[in-house]
């Protein structure tokens, strides 16, 4: 019966896409079945939703809603931004699953439809020809046309070949295979993390401080809290015994040492350490000469300066000037930061004016001293700079 309806032809392709996006290109691997989100949900045609959508709503599908609907089933909404366990539950209480695109020139959503079979719920998604989803959803979803959406609902949902032939999709998504997938996602981020020295350990040149909820794929990323789940847990806010050897449980056998590193981005961080001169002198240690230091903080006069409770300072435009001008009063002397970029930052993070500022965003450089620099430092030491001691 199927057959009589007009379903496109995708061409399916069981392979690794590579999204537009980043250096290279990134590995997008597709959804398969997921066994530890069967729930066990009753048998379909006991179910007390007929069909569920959920998802953000516009007029697109709002029209391919109504289409359901005039077929004479009603449709139930999840509140939008409901999520884990309690998304589940009402996922298992449908028969089915409607699916459809927010814009015309859409992807397939396949991390939607992936849970809602891997939770036991069958999918019936609109094809508009315009997609290509993964190869393993072309048997284990219902593909129908904008067109045929209300016939496909009056003639052949709830019935009991509909339920037939949704068991059967159902166990067949269980079956899907992706390890091909993940083998040439493997392959690939072998050639991301390929930097190793002669003994096997990969020496990154873009560190990632206090990498938090956003990790940077092909940098070291690296965070005090094992919370974050970074490459690395340290903490360059105190005395560390460089170089950092360590096996990381993600990007394997790394090393950290100095003038290694082409750039380190600290995004909301240098508000949080308590000897933020310690760090800086690691930063300033770690990367090559020319090497950049790009950082973010909020504001002293903004809401965001003390709204967090771990916030131990605020920072403002005169915050930076030890690290560059007065660099010897940390004991610098070989090497300073140069101020290449500041800025303030409104709320959307865009570049503002000082009175509407938010955040600041500063990009330093790491140059060496010059010989004015070098005598302004010696003679504020009191050993001046390691002179030998001539009555010795």
């Amino acid at each position: 019966m199927l057959k009589s309806f007009s379903v496109v032809d995708y061409d399916y392709e069981n392979t690794v896409v590579y999204s537009d996006e980043g250096r290279g290109g990134v590995p997008i691997i597709s959804f398969a079945h997921a066994p530890y989100l069967d729930r066990g949900e009753s048998a379909l045609a006991s179910r007390p939703v007929d069909i569920l959508f959920f998802g953000s709503m516009n007029d697109r599908r709002k029209e391919m809603i109504e289409k359901v609907e005039s077929s004479g089933f009603k449709v139930s909404f999840l509140d939008f931004g409901v999520y884990g366990p309690e998304r589940d539950i009402h996922i298992g209480s449908a028969k089915a699953v409607f699916n459809c695109h927010f814009y015309d020139l859409a992807r397939f959503e396949q991390a939607r439809v992936f849970q809602c079979l891997s939770l036991g719920t069958p999918v019936i998604s609109e094809c508009s020809g315009l997609s290509k989803p993964p190869a393993q959803f072309k048997e284990s979803v219902f593909w129908v046309s904008s067109e045929d959406i209300t016939r496909f609902f009056r003639e052949y949902f709830n019935t009991p070949e509909f339920f037939s032939s949704a068991e059967e999709k159902l166990e067949g998504f269980k079956k899907v295979d992706v390890l091909d997938e993940f083998s040439n996602a493997l392959t690939c981020l072998e050639g991301v993390f390929s930097q190793k020295n002669g003994e096997g350990f990969w020496m990154p040149t873009e560190l990632h401080i206090g990498s938090g909820k956003d990790y940077m794929l092909g940098w070291l990323n690296v965070d005090i809290l094992e919370t974050a789940q970074p490459d690395l847990l340290l903490d360059l806010s105190k005395n560390v015994d460089f170089p950092v050897r360590a096996v990381s449980p993600i990007v394997g056998s790394v090393e950290l040492g100095g003038g290694q590193l082409d750039v380190i981005y600290a995004n909301n961080v240098l508000e949080h350490v308590p000897d933020l001169s310690r760090l800086m002198e690691n930063c300033l240690f770690l990367l090559k000469d020319g090497g950049k230091m790009v950082i973010e903080v909020p504001y002293e006069h903004a809401p965001t300066a003390w709204q967090d409770p771990t916030h131990v300072r605020a920072l403002n435009e005169n915050s930076w000037i030890y690290y560059t001008d007065w660099f010897w009063y940390l004991g610098w002397f070989e090497n300073r930061f140069l101020l290449e970029h500041f800025a303030f930052l409104d709320a959307q993070l865009k570049e503002c004016s000082h009175d509407l500022a938010h955040f600041m965003q500063v990009r330093f450089v790491k140059i060496k001293t010059s010989v004015a620099e070098k005598m302004v430092a010696r003679s504020m030491r009191p050993d001046f700079g390691g002179i030998p001691n001539d009555l010795v």
